[in-house]
């Protein structure tokens, strides 16, 4: 009786695939287990077992797997079920889930082996390039493509390899290796025999020659007093023992070496981490914990500063004593670096991360963690991709900062949004979300005020410090009367000089990175563009060099005009970069720092940069959104906004709410302790409706006024929206694909279709872009509307000159 298994691939395609089993295989196999299979000519893959059945494909004939890979499912059927659902939502493939939400470790691809063809012996006949693999083979039984590649010097051997399969020299095979290694410790003990106390007089006695291996013996047994744990090899070196005496000792049978498998990351609890609630929070967390009764999901609208972190600490601590997991969700690695000193002074190793900054083998061990329900993975704590870890009995998810645009993932698919995908799975799972923030997201506090969400609210700070004064300063106003220094007005650079005397630190936020966006010819007014981006080039005065944000293509700074020659270059705009340097010039003996993309690169950027912060090693620290994400400094006396305008100004139906919520989280900065801290907002529109919101903390009116103009044109919440980009690199091509599947879905779809329009940057990568966007009514079944597009995009595909097109489809992207 035939056996088969539907096998999901980490691959772009729109089915599963179905492979052929013995009956042992049948019975061992379970679903969310790996198994390395063959696809296409001669590739294998890491497949994930999806069901298992006895049913034979009807339209091929389906091939053996070609090994198991795991003993145990590694992805449990809840997980499955999830991914399913984000796979249908937010319209695309299984496979492209299963590739985001697994670590990379365990996505294991083969690795093509080069052999000599037995039997083979004649070089004569070989070309110079040729026999040099031949001679390498002739050292060597097998050699990878890497390998190949560095004996000939150059990338492209596939030519050459091409050449000796034709002559039958050389045969190759596929191998599949496994990437995760678990860490191993090298110890060291003393051998029995040496234990009892008579012998150890002899072995002093033996080694009173050998001064050396004599002092590393009585230092083992100091830190084996002392710690009354394994002593590692590493820890003798450090107390004085060098590698060649401990290698003596265990060549002589004194010593005995052995390895014992170790975490990557540990965290220890502080014991003095105890705090106590104030009257107001205590009023929240039991509002929250009533709100549970009720409502499956609750909004905490708790102003910043308020202590929304020891409310979340109090709540995640009766979760965990009943015995569930909780996942804790954070828009930005930045706030996860400073959460995990707070959780873990409290919860000690019961506190896991999992986010893309940590290396492969160290998300595996959490995922490993979690699976196993182990102690050490009690809370996790993550970016967006730990919502695809595999829990086991998930009692609470805390997603805060919940309007962050940062939980949407934009690229590549899956284009899930991780608050709403967390709501399906706690689901689920029977948990309870808990949506934290200060500036709640409108779909949010629509869904409270439908009553679809409980909301609890928390209106006062932590200690009654009183929230920022806030201070417009009219640019326009200043530059008339020569009041500015650089983009600094005069009463800016006054209120940072007095909070410096007062020994407090000053945020400056300036929401654009690089020393300006643009650079322009004064003579004929010609901007450098990117030759593959519709984007000018931004310029970067440390590397004097024009940068693209987007393809990353850059040129030196020109010292001329590309176009008239001209000699007259002005800088036009500005970033992190120039008001780094003007605070240079502004104040010289003060020590200022920027975070921004540039300068958190790599896995303890973050890090470095907040710690410096907090010890008071910085003064000033210039930053870009990332600053504006719930980072708590308690020293911070003012908080300084630029230039409020380009936040506004965007072509986006979302850049009122974005700016206003930028703004408040930015001004949340200041004050956090005991005195008052001062905010200031240099505008050029200081009457405009969100600036005068911000200064009043107006939420309410913020919300009307957006809900009522979303409503008029038909936004979201009232709408759902999906986005249709497609790319090409023919212009006509583009044009003429765009066109054909706007007529048809505006013919077929009883909804609203705008486009096809160029957006603001029409060209990336030398891919011309139409965007199509389809607005559905809340009331109208969005299921059936996704089906009937996707099949329009099938239809599309079916279109031999429009087959190259490429067409991403992003549900709700915004």
């Amino acid at each position: 009786m035939p056996y088969f298994i539907q096998v999901i691939l980490p691959l772009s395609v729109p089915k599963t695939f179905t492979y052929a089993i013995n009956e042992a295989e049948y019975h061992f196999l379970n679903p969310g287990m790996r198994v390395a299979v063959p696809f296409g000519k001669n590739k294998i893959y890491t497949g994930l077992v999806l069901q298992l059945h006895q049913n034979p494909p009807q339209l091929y004939e389906a091939k053996e797997i070609h090994q198991i890979l795991d003993d145990y499912p590694i992805v449990t059927e809840t997980q499955l079920k999830h991914w399913q659902w984000v796979a249908g939502y937010y319209m695309c493939t299984l496979g492209e889930v299963y590739k985001s939400a697994i670590p990379t470790g365990y996505l294991l691809e083969s690795e093509t082996i080069i052999t000599m063809r037995p039997g083979f012996t004649d070089g004569m006949e070989l070309s110079d390039e040729e026999f040099m693999v031949f001679e390498a083979l002739q050292q060597q039984s097998a050699l990878k493509v890497g390998e190949v590649s560095a004996i000939l010097n150059k990338k492209t051997i596939l030519p050459v390899l091409g050449k000796m399969l034709a002559k039958s020299a050389i045969q190759l095979q596929e191998e599949v290796n496994e990437k995760y290694k678990p860490k191993t410790v090298r110890y060291i003990r003393l051998q029995e025999e040496f234990l009892k106390e008579e012998q150890l007089g002899e072995l002093l006695q033996l080694l009173s020659r050998a001064e050396k291996q004599r002092e590393a013996v009585l230092l083992y047994f100091q830190l084996f007093a002392k710690e009354k744990k394994p002593v590692s090899v590493k820890k003798l070196t450090e107390a004085g023992a060098t590698a060649a005496v401990i290698k003596s000792l265990i060549e002589k049978d004194i010593f005995e070496e052995y390895h014992l498998e170790e975490d990557r990351v540990r965290f220890h609890k502080k014991d003095d981490a105890d705090f106590s609630l104030s009257d107001k929070q205590n009023e929240a967390f039991e509002g929250i914990k009533s709100s549970f009764d009720q409502f499956p999901v609750t909004l905490f609208h708790g102003v910043t500063s308020s202590g929304k972190t020891e409310i979340y600490i109090r709540l995640i601590e009766g979760y965990i004593a009943s015995g569930k997991q909780v996942l804790y969700l954070l828009p930005e690695i930045a706030l996860t670096t400073q959460l995990v000193g707070r959780l873990t002074a409290y919860f000690g190793n019961q506190v896991a991360v999992f986010h893309s900054k940590y290396t492969n083998n160290e998300r595996i061990e959490t995922w490993q963690q979690v699976l196993q329900a182990s102690e050490k993975a009690k809370v996790v704590i993550g970016a967006r991709s730990a919502l695809f870890l595999p829990f086991q009995d998930l009692g609470l998810i805390v997603i805060d900062e919940e309007h962050e645009q940062t939980f949407k993932q934009q690229d590549p698919a899956p284009r899930y949004h991780a608050r709403d995908a967390a709501v399906v799975l706690a689901n689920y799972h029977g948990a309870k979300v808990l949506l934290g923030s200060a500036t709640p997201s409108i779909e949010s506090y629509t869904n409270v005020n439908s009553g679809k969400y409980g909301y609890v609210a928390l209106k006062e700070r932590f200690g009654k410090v009183l929230p920022p004064e806030i201070v417009l300063v009219d640019v326009k106003d200043k530059y008339k009367r020569k009041q500015m220094t650089g983009h600094f007005s005069d009463t800016l650079t006054e209120a940072i000089a007095e909070t410096l005397a007062n020994g407090r630190q000053v945020i400056l936020f300036q929401n654009r990175r690089g020393f300006s966006p643009w650079v322009e010819c004064m003579s004929c007014g010609h901007v450098p563009q990117c030759p593959q981006c519709d984007v000018s080039l931004t310029y970067y005065k440390y590397k004097n060099q024009l940068r693209c944000h987007y393809c990353a293509y850059h040129i030196a700074n020109p010292t001329h005009c590309h176009h008239c020659h001209s000699t007259d270059i002005s800088t036009k705009g500005f970033g992190t970069e120039q008001i780094e340097q003007e605070l240079k010039v502004l104040f010289p003996a003060k020590n200022s720092w920027r975070m921004d993309q540039d300068t958190t690169r790599g896995k303890h950027g973050y890090e470095k940069i907040i710690d410096a912060f907090k010890n008071r090693e910085i003064d000033i620290l210039i930053g870009t959104q990332m600053l504006a994400k719930g980072l708590h400094f308690d020293n911070v006396g003012l908080v300084g906004i630029l230039n409020a305008d380009n936040m506004l100004y965007q072509p986006d139906f979302r850049a009122f709410e974005r700016a206003y919520q930028l703004m408040v989280q930015v001004a949340g900065r200041a004050g956090r302790k005991e005195v008052r801290g001062m905010v200031m907002i240099q505008t050029y529109n200081p009457h405009h409706n969100i600036i005068r919101q911000v200064t009043d903390n107006d939420y309410e009116g913020m919300y009307r006024e957006q809900l009522y103009e979303r409503h008029n044109f038909k936004y979201p919440p009232y709408h759902r929206m999906v986005r249709i980009v497609l790319k090409h690199k023919d212009y006509e091509k583009l044009k003429d694909g765009a066109m054909w599947l706007y007529n048809v879905m505006a013919q077929n779809l009883n909804v609203p279709v705008l486009g096809p329009e160029e957006p603001a940057i029409s060209r990336i990568r030398n891919e011309y872009i139409r965007a199509i966007m389809v607005k559905i009514p809340l009331g109208q079944a969005l299921g059936k509307t996704k089906q009937s597009i996707q099949k329009m995009l099938d239809s599309l595909d079916a279109i031999p000159q429009y087959r190259a097109i490429k067409v991403t489809v992003n549900v709700d992207p915004y």
